[in-house]
């Protein structure tokens, strides 16, 4: 139960004298007001994904030229979140799913008529979009794991009529595909049996694959891009190096070039000209997003996006003449703010910001912050403390990110902001296996599950403890995917740490994980056994680090929530775990949200979990909470 003492403020929610509005849940989590701006490659149209009038995510059409907007899809109740324009003019393509199983098709709209078509309507498919090229409008590459489920084959689809066509088969471990200019899949990343991966080339469609790269399994690397005439390959690679860097290579062996690269940070996104296929810029995290130019003469572009508003700028190519691009600026206090920047002008025009009601509230800003673990390896992550509150014995949340090859970042956090309003100090640590930092910090992860990496956290908590922050008393944990997992060990593995713990579509054991994992992840399984370790070698160290086997020592509250079609962490995980604790007379809170998958994409699901959360963690750690309300709709189940 939630009790708030005050006055109430004009948003209709209770405030205490002191601190700041508590802000509505809806405001955070519900849908954003407008997001993911694209502009159509001709520079007449802007697509963007808004609420319609039944609050479900649809992908809306503003006409540059008069301002006009209509919405061009009805997407029944899950709403969109991918959409892409192709080089028709006025066709765009989306993909969706069914309920959160990830199986996702490709539909087209003609955005005068608002016709709407399922290109892929194969059953039980997922198909993914590989290649668009301006020269050749009318067609696109796509991957469908129609023939066999655990590979994706190449197909080509006309945009006109629909019709497809096998391309290129997968022999069975290509990650990977990259088209040229002539839209022929010409480059190929593929898995081996170590961990490694090889880049293939072939000189034309019908030429054999040979290898030109060979990664060993500690090296990472991705496909960027084929030069205009398909002799040089761009590539990301940590070959030679700590960091991914931009790379360019002759396929024949004439040699490399080195074109863009930071010693201490992974190049993280290439900015890259579809019509005269070169580099323009990559973008490399730091402690936030930094663009360094690559082509000559580009920096002057540079300066005026980072001069036009403060923040962080994510860039996105505009119009297929490059005079436009669209840019995402995000702050940490405020939310993402659209703008359209004209290149010739060198002149920034707002377009909508993602959240306006949030303009007018007190966010809090968001610290980097550094230390080390027990072991002397540099860590990095953020911190963000709560308004109107002395920065001493807080009540904190360690909240940790998914992957766990993934990283928390600088910016809007919907889920830091709502934590600090509630009184909570945030803790996020880039754990050791988080990337972004080179491939010695995420190797340091292999097989550290529940081990080195959650050494860290530990770390992490000690850290801000020893500071004086932190209320040792009344620390959560909590996080999604590998973050619900990280809650999980939390309270087996280090009970005497936490007062409780919020585990979101978390897996408890790693056996059983690995064992289940979608079958078209069939060409990671060398990875995960390399990171994770052999079932069939290493199942008693693998359970040794899975909390199922562990429950008995669980002191702390627990809250699970679970969705029921997750194709990655499958229900069963959670079911185990709470069958385990409850075995044990350990209190564990238990939702299965029956139309989702990894994670929640309705709104009415969100706010429901967000509200069971809130309530659960200002029992345990004494925050502030707004009452849970009437919530429509929602799916939830509790188990």
């Amino acid at each position: 139960m939630c009790h708030n003492l005050g006055v109430t403020d004009p948003l209709g929610v209770k405030t205490i004298p002191g601190l700041p509005t508590l802000i509505p849940r809806a405001l955070l989590f519900g849908n954003p007001d407008r997001i993911h701006p694209q502009l159509s490659p001709d520079g007449r149209y802007l697509a963007f994904l808004a609420p319609d009038s039944r609050d479900v995510l649809q992908v809306f059409l503003r006409m540059l030229e008069t301002g006009a907007e209509k919405v061009l899809t009805r997407d029944s109740k899950r709403g969109l979140r991918a959409f892409f324009w192709t080089y028709e003019p006025d066709i765009l393509i989306y993909l969706q799913d069914s309920d959160g199983d990830e199986n996702f098709h490709v539909f087209r709209v003609d955005v005068r008529s608002g016709d709407t078509r399922d290109l892929t309507p194969f059953p039980g498919i997922r198909a993914q979009v590989v290649a668009l090229e301006p020269r050749i409008p009318r067609h696109l590459l796509i991957a469908l794991n129609k023939e066999d489920a655990r590979k994706h084959d190449v197909y080509r689809l006309n945009l006109t009529d629909g019709s497809i066509a096998f391309d290129t088969a997968n022999p069975g471990n290509v990650v990977a595909w990259l088209a040229d200019a002539k839209l022929e899949i010409r480059a190929a990343m593929a898995s081996l049996p170590d961990g490694g991966h090889e880049i293939w080339v072939r000189d034309q469609q019908t030429a054999a694959w040979r290898a030109v790269r060979r990664w060993n399994p500690d090296d990472e690397g991705d496909l960027v891009d084929w030069s205009e005439d398909g002799k040089t390959l761009y590539l990301l690679s940590s070959e030679g190096a700590d960091t991914k860097r931009l790379i360019s290579i002759d396929p024949d062996g004439a040699g490399e070039r080195v074109l863009a690269g930071d010693p201490q940070n992974d190049v993280n996104s290439v900015l890259f000209d579809p019509r005269r296929r070169i580099p323009l810029a990559v973008g490399i995290y730091r402690e936030k997003l930094v663009w360094r130019a690559v082509e000559p003469g580009l920096d002057p572009d540079l300066r005026a996006v980072s001069d036009a508003q403060g923040g962080e700028c994510q860039i996105m190519l505009g119009d297929l003449d490059g005079r436009l691009w669209l840019l995402a600026y995000a702050n940490d206090a405020g939310p993402i703010q659209y703008h359209l920047f004209d290149r010739r002008e060198r002149r920034a025009q707002f377009l909508f910001s993602q959240r306006p009601q949030l303009e007018k509230l007190r966010l809090v800003p968001i610290m980097p912050a550094a230390l080390r673990a027990r072991d002397g390896l540099p860590l990095h992550g953020y911190l963000t403390l709560p308004v109107g509150r002395e920065p001493a014995s807080l009540p904190t949340v360690l909240l940790v990110h998914g992957g766990p090859w993934a990283r928390d970042r600088w910016g809007f956090n919907p889920m830091v902001q709502w934590l600090a309003n509630r009184g909570y100090a945030v803790l996020q640590i880039n754990f050791r296996g988080s990337t972004g930092y080179g491939k010695a910090f995420l190797n340091a992860g292999n097989r550290e599950w529940a081990g080195k990496m959650h050494d860290d956290l530990i770390d992490g908590v000690d850290w801000l403890v020893g500071r004086g922050i932190a209320d040792r008393r009344r620390v959560a944990i909590m996080g999604a995917s590998y973050g619900g997992y990280a809650a999980l060990v939390g309270l087996t593995f280090t009970p005497e740490v936490f007062c409780c713990g919020v585990d979101i579509v978390g897996p408890s054991n790693i056996v059983t994980l690995v064992q289940t994992i979608p079958p078209y992840w069939q060409p990671l399984r060398a990875a995960f056994a390399r990171r994770l370790g052999v079932v069939e070698t290493d199942e008693s160290f693998m359970k040794s680090r899975s909390p199922l086997f562990r429950a008995d020592r669980v002191r702390a509250p627990l809250l699970i929530a679970q969705g029921a079609h997750d194709p990655r962490v499958k229900r069963a995980e959670s079911d185990q775990m709470v069958a385990a604790m409850r075995s044990a007379g350990k209190p564990v809170d238990y939702w299965v949200y029956e139309d989702e998958g990894h994670g929640f994409a309705r709104p009415e699901n969100r706010m429901h979990f967000y509200a069971q959360a809130e309530a659960f963690l200002a029992r345990y750690l004494g925050g502030r909470c707004e009452p849970e309300g009437p919530i429509a709709n929602h799916s939830a189940n509790r188990c």
